[in-house]
């Protein structure tokens, strides 16, 4: 059981912190709920009785937040080539509420959409799975979430130009995407 002032997480939602515990009384039933407070001000109720059922967890501590920022200078790893296998592997690892698991949404999406773009609805997964992971972070290391937003950003861009990139100096991007050897001018006169 949590107490007022712990900080959870809720998955699918991400973290917040239990404002109070309250005794509700929904279609003739009465149940203690946590009442939520989570990023953006948003209140969610969650029964007590079904909090664990339901994957409510305490956030992670610092030194489980630095083997997730680990995560996120690794290599991506495998996903399916068939959309909507990936699309469902990927939304049963943001269900599990495995921070570990959500780095990895993370990472591999967005290193997709930097090598070829993303399809609506894997933007929104990306979107939702940053935001779950940041707020979670945000707690665990006691920052703000546009500092949190950017140490992930700067961690997913520094391990996708190590891993995914064969560009090293701006000579490199030149001949990269303008391939020239000299020899294949032609003059218009």
């Amino acid at each position: 059981m949590f107490n007022i002032g712990d900080k959870i997480v809720y998955p699918m939602h991400g973290a917040g912190t239990i404002d109070s515990i309250e005794e509700k009384d929904i279609l003739g039933e009465k149940q203690s709920y946590y009442i939520l407070r989570m990023p953006g001000e948003v209140k969610v109720m969650v029964p007590i009785a079904k909090a664990e059922q339901v994957g409510v967890r305490s956030i992670i501590d610092k030194n489980s937040a630095d083997k997730v920022f680990k995560v996120l200078e690794q290599d991506e790893t495998e996903m399916n080539k068939n959309w909507n296998k990936r699309y469902r592997d990927n939304m049963d690892k943001l269900k599990s509420g495995d921070i570990y698991e959500i780095a990895d949404v993370v990472r591999n999406l967005s290193f997709k959409q930097k090598e070829k773009g993303l399809s609506t609805g894997e933007k929104k997964m990306l979107t939702n799975a940053k935001q779950i992971l940041v707020s979670e972070l945000v707690l665990a290391e006691h920052s703000n979430k546009d500092e949190m937003e950017e140490i992930v950003e700067n961690k997913i861009n520094n391990s996708f130009i190590t891993f995914k990139s064969n560009v090293t100096s701006k000579d490199d991007i030149v001949k990269k995407f303008i391939p020239f050897d000299g020899n294949n001018v032609t003059e218009n006169t």
